[in-house]
């Protein structure tokens, strides 16, 4: 017996062109998909009770590898799950692929673009959501990429949106 999904990661980059939810989510989309789930985050004109003007993404130089590898153990930690609970695939039925598709903005952004965009599609919702849950997180938790946010008031601050 093999697991219920294959995975396939469609992409998994930094990005200095725009991305958008639309472009990710018809990457991701199948006949074989139950559920598209997508997320977008965007550049917000507020962060601590002041106010945004735009902000600038920075990407160590071995951000684009970690960004690969992220995805990578996340696909393999889901196929070592799928193996554990025995899968529910038989001989008889076709695997169903779960397919990840993510970018993160480096350079100048505006308010309202979007600086993060991940799609999952799987044959369920449920797997949707949860892969594409724990792919963002990981992504802003692992990829060293840090955020400088140019505020109204003129001042300026960075901030460690990766380790």
């Amino acid at each position: 017996m093999g697991t219920e999904a294959a995975f396939e990661v469609v992409r998994a980059v930094l990005s200095a062109e725009p991305i958008s939810v639309d472009q990710a989510i018809a990457a991701v989309e199948s006949d074989t998909a139950g559920a598209v789930v997508s997320f977008s985050g965007v550049v917000r004109n507020h962060d601590g009770g002041k106010a945004v003007e735009r902000l600038s993404y920075s990407a160590h130089p071995t951000a684009h590898q970690v960004m690969a590898d992220v995805v990578a153990r996340l696909v393999a930690e889901q196929n070592a799950a799928g193996d554990e609970a025995g899968g529910e695939a038989s001989a008889g039925k076709a695997v169903q692929p779960v397919r990840i598709w993510a970018a993160h903005r480096i350079g100048m952004l505006e308010i309202g673009d979007p600086a993060l965009v991940c799609a999952v599609s799987a044959a369920h919702r449920g797997q949707a959501f949860a892969v594409c849950s724990e792919l963002v997180d990981r992504i802003k938790e692992q990829v060293p990429i840090w955020k400088e946010q140019f505020f109204a008031d003129g001042t300026v601050e960075w901030v460690g949106a990766g380790s």
